[in-house]
């Protein structure tokens, strides 16, 4: 049964950082590309970050770009988002997901990191930042 779980969310102040990991189970994670979504009330769904299996490259959201790295170690089925430099814009509830498909299409980051393009989500941890 595949899992996917986040943790690493907290209360900070602007300027601060956090690690989120998110803890897979379920499935070959060297399978898979992984995304990064976050939501905010009464906003839509974005997608801040993904990492392909295949080679380790990744996708960041302008909003987050040169602030938010993203990383893999298969060997703990887990994938890792470094968030510095937070803003009180980054406050949400922060998802990962399961790239949909199989084989070379499942490794690789989609073309647009929108929701639909994957099929399995953690139950998120709460990143608020803070003053």
């Amino acid at each position: 049964q595949v899992h996917l779980g986040e943790s690493g969310g907290g209360l900070v102040q602007p300027g601060g950082s956090l690690r989120l990991s998110c803890e897979a189970s379920g499935f070959t994670l060297d399978d898979y590309a992984i995304g990064w979504f976050r939501q905010a009330p009464g906003k839509e769904r974005e997608g801040v970050s993904c990492i392909s299996s295949s080679d380790g490259s990744a996708y960041y959201a302008d909003s987050v770009k040169g602030r938010f790295t993203i990383s893999r170690d298969n060997a703990k089925n887990t994938v890792y988002l470094q968030m510095n430099t937070l803003k009180p814009e980054d406050t949400a509830v922060y998802h990962c997901a399961l790239r949909k498909g199989r084989g070379l299409v499942a490794q690789f980051c989609p073309f647009r990191n929108v929701a639909d393009e994957y099929d399995y989500w953690g139950q998120g941890t709460q990143v608020t930042v803070s003053s």
